[in-house]
């Protein structure tokens, strides 16, 4: 069936190996999988200190909330190719390489984890303050402010960060490409654009507008599974 189906598109797509759109097909999940795992981990947290230690918050903390501020801005307007670039001797000292999936994990995670926790800290400022201030009435811990109260009541918001962010890790995914980084913008920089072959270009931005339809349909429908609105 597959010799089948490239036999009737090979006139129409003549450079298209559909082995290799396969393998760096692959190569992209794989690296918006473990970039994603990673930002979830750090980003998550951090956003839930900013919002604890922001202006009029329940641990108001000025000099600490504008240290991470300034941090998770100065993160955030760098642009990411120039991060890759900036970020390849550390990411050679964490991975041991620059190059593939693993070289492109660690910028595509600093890239993404201070816009997710800035994502997570405005889904928690639209949690309902009196919520906050009856659990904590009732004698909450703030790890059980935290667990009980905040995240459960703004879960909608942060799937939709999720969402958001893992469509913005497809797009850090393709640049990644610039410089070796693997998968589908590996494969449309090294013959969509330096061959010249328009249909392997084609085939790869298809292939990555797939994606982030069915990404941005399933976090859609998971944000309306758990609203309470």
């Amino acid at each position: 069936m597959e010799a089948l189906l490239a036999n009737l598109l090979h006139p129409l797509l003549p450079n298209v190996d559909w082995a290799e759109i396969g393998y760096a097909s692959l190569d992209t999940l794989s690296m918006l999988g473990g970039s994603l795992l990673f930002t979830l981990l750090l980003g998550l947290p951090l956003g839930v200190l900013l919002f604890l230690t922001g202006p009029r918050q329940l641990f108001a903390q000025p000099a600490l909330y504008g240290l991470l501020s300034l941090l998770a801005n100065v993160l955030r307007s760098v642009p990411f190719v120039i991060l890759l670039i900036l970020m390849i001797p550390l990411t050679v000292l964490l991975t041991g390489t620059s190059l593939g999936v693993a070289g492109a994990i660690p910028p595509l995670v600093v890239g993404a984890t201070p816009f997710f926790a800035r994502l997570v800290e405005t889904a928690l400022r639209e949690v309902d303050r009196g919520i906050i201030e009856a659990t904590q009435a009732m004698g909450a811990s703030t790890w059980q402010i935290i667990t009980r109260a905040l995240l459960p009541e703004a879960l909608p918001g942060i799937l939709a960060a999720i969402t958001v962010t893992a469509i913005t890790l497809v797009s850090y995914t393709a640049m990644s490409g610039l410089i070796g980084g693997g998968g589908l913008g590996d494969l449309a920089v090294r013959y969509g654009y330096q061959r010249y072959q328009p249909d392997v270009m084609a085939v790869t931005v298809v292939l990555l507008l797939v994606l982030v339809q069915i990404l941005q349909n399933t976090g859609d429908k998971l944000v309306v599974h758990f609203s309470k609105k």
